[in-house]
């Protein structure tokens, strides 16, 4: 249970963010550009404080230098460490698909117009945790460099990605100057693949084909043959060959015979999660094999076909269904 005041913080900060544009490009101004003195900074207050105190109670002039001096650094670092993050732009770059439970990578490029470079520029996801979480880096003068950073989403789906948040304490570490940035892309989670799921399932017979063909079972590839020089390597049965220690090769004029379907309802008596995972992982396993494959979901069908863009389209499916 959180306390009344840290609750308050939380409901402000879900609003203040709930204000900020979506966009997946952000050129960073004084208006969404942030500054507080860091604790190194507080620090640096109090002993000027005491050095001018003590400057007038005993009337040191080398005192006032110091003390001036001092101060004078400090308030030109701030100016310089606010320059830092002002101007820079930022650009997100379309995110591409992945598994519930891994991480995401998010490409951001920071482009820097001005005629200097800019240092110790960090990037990280908002409201993450660990040290580790910051990507830094220097921006050279009138060019762009590219971070990475990464989130974990944890269900599939398709998800907004999360708040981005980038900070500089250069020259002198006494100011942290900050934005907060939402992005406006969203990246596509297919299901987690079933860690040990069972061997694909039989093929159907084709419609008009012989239905007294004989049965080919995906994972034990029935209706093989020697190996044939010239054969396409997605017909060699390496399963086999590993345990006969002989090359065989997959009957094509068989395998036309019966169509392989990844059917939702005949995924196992198991909830509908686990059935996306189970299928999830019966599609990686076939594009694998480089077998052709249709998918049945409520509501939906894809038709058997092999390749990436078909992996990919059926991986969409489980991820939105």
């Amino acid at each position: 249970m959180l306390n009344p005041l840290a609750f308050a913080r939380q409901r402000f900060r879900q609003w203040w963010q709930a204000r900020l544009p979506l966009s997946d490009t952000l050129t960073l101004t004084q208006r969404n550009v942030y500054i507080l003195p860091t604790r190194p900074g507080l620090m640096l207050a109090a002993t000027l404080l005491v050095l001018l105190v003590a400057s007038i109670n005993y009337q040191l002039n080398l005192g006032y230098l110091l003390t001036f001096l001092l101060a004078g650094s400090a308030v030109v670092g701030m100016h310089v460490c606010h320059a830092t993050l002002r101007g820079l732009t930022l650009t997100l770059s379309p995110p591409d698909p992945v598994f519930a439970g891994s991480h995401a990578p998010l490409r951001i490029v920071l482009g820097n117009a001005r005629q200097s470079p800019r240092h110790g520029i960090g990037l990280a996801v908002l409201d993450s945790e660990g040290d580790d979480r910051w990507a830094w880096t220097d921006v050279p003068a009138q060019g762009s460099i590219r971070l990475e950073v990464a989130f974990q989403p944890l269900r599939r789906g398709l998800h907004r990605v999360p708040p981005l948040t980038a900070e500089t304490r250069f020259p002198l570490g006494t100011f942290r100057v900050w934005t907060v940035w939402r992005p406006a892309a969203q990246v596509l989670v297919y299901p987690a693949p079933e860690a040990l799921p069972p061997p694909l399932p039989e093929g159907e017979p084709r419609a008009g084909g012989a239905g007294r063909a004989r049965a080919q079972v995906a994972g034990d590839f029935d209706g093989v043959r020697a190996y044939r020089r010239g054969d396409p390597m997605k017909l060699v049965v390496w399963k086999k060959a590993a345990k006969a220690d002989e090359l065989v090769s997959r009957d094509a004029q068989q395998a036309q015979r019966r169509e392989l379907w990844l059917d939702f309802a005949q995924a196992g008596p198991i909830d509908a999660e686990a059935r996306l995972a189970r299928l999830a992982a019966w599609v990686m396993q076939a594009d694998r094999l480089g077998v052709d494959y249709g998918l049945r979901l409520p509501g939906q069908q894809i038709r058997p076909d092999t390749g990436e863009a078909h992996r990919r389209r059926c991986l969409e499916a489980l991820a939105l269904c």
